[in-house]
C-alpha cells in the first residue's frame, strides 16, 4: 500500500510538472482590433451610415425641443390673456410634448435604442469576418491565444514581434498602407 501511495504521488507530481511545462510552451500573441477596424473599408461605410442616421435622429430631437420652446414662449406671451383653464390645457400639451421628446430620445438613443440596434446590425457581419480571419491566423501560426490590445486586457507591454494585426489584415485581403 505504501508503494502504491508513493507511486500515485510521484505520478501526480509528474503530471503537474508536465502540465506546467506545456503551459509555458504555448505560443501567445496579440492583435489590435481598433487598428484592424480602422483599416477595413467596410468599417468606414458602417460609420458613415451610422453618422447619417444619427444626424437625422438628432435633427428630429432638436425639432421636438424647438417645438417645446416655441410652445413655452407662446404660453408666456399669452399668459395674461388666458383663463386658468386655457393655461392648464396648454401646460398639459407642453408636458405631453416633453414626454414625447423624452420617449423619442430613449427609443432612438437609449440603451437598446434604434441607434444601438442599427450599430449591432451593421457591425455583426464585419465582426464575423474579422473573427474568422483571427481564427485562421491563430491556427496557421499555432497560437494558444491572442489578446486584444484595443480591449485593454491588462497588457502593460507588448513586443511588436507578437502583433498579429497585420496577418489578420492580410487574411482579410486588406493592404496596410
Amino acid at each position: 500500500m505504501e508503494k502504491f501511495m508513493k507511486l500515485l504521488l510521484l505520478s501526480g507530481i509528474l503530471v503537474m510538472l508536465t502540465s506546467v511545462n506545456h503551459a509555458f510552451a504555448q505560443k501567445w500573441g496579440y492583435i489590435d482590433t481598433e487598428f484592424i477596424l480602422n483599416k477595413h473599408p467596410d468599417y468606414k461605410l458602417v460609420q458613415q451610415e451610422l453618422e447619417t442616421l444619427s444626424s437625422q435622429w438628432k435633427k428630429e430631437a432638436q425639432n421636438l425641443d424647438r417645438e417645446i420652446k416655441e410652445m413655452l414662449n407662446t404660453l408666456k406671451a399669452e399668459e395674461v390673456l388666458l383663463t386658468e383653464e386655457m393655461y392648464q390645457e396648454r401646460m398639459q400639451a407642453i408636458e405631453e410634448k416633453q414626454k414625447q421628446a423624452v420617449a423619442f430620445n430613449n427609443r432612438t438613443f437609449g440603451v437598446n435604442g434604434q441607434y444601438y440596434q442599427k450599430q449591432t446590425e451593421l457591425m455583426q457581419p464585419l465582426q464575423s469576418k474579422i473573427y474568422d480571419a483571427i481564427d485562421r491566423v491563430a491556427k496557421r501560426n499555432g497560437l494558444a491565444g491572442l489578446f486584444d490590445k484595443a480591449a485593454g486586457l491588462g497588457l502593460i507591454y507588448t513586443d511588436p514581434r507578437h502583433d498579429y494585426s497585420e496577418f489578420v489584415l492580410e487574411e482579410l485581403g486588406i493592404e496596410n498602407k
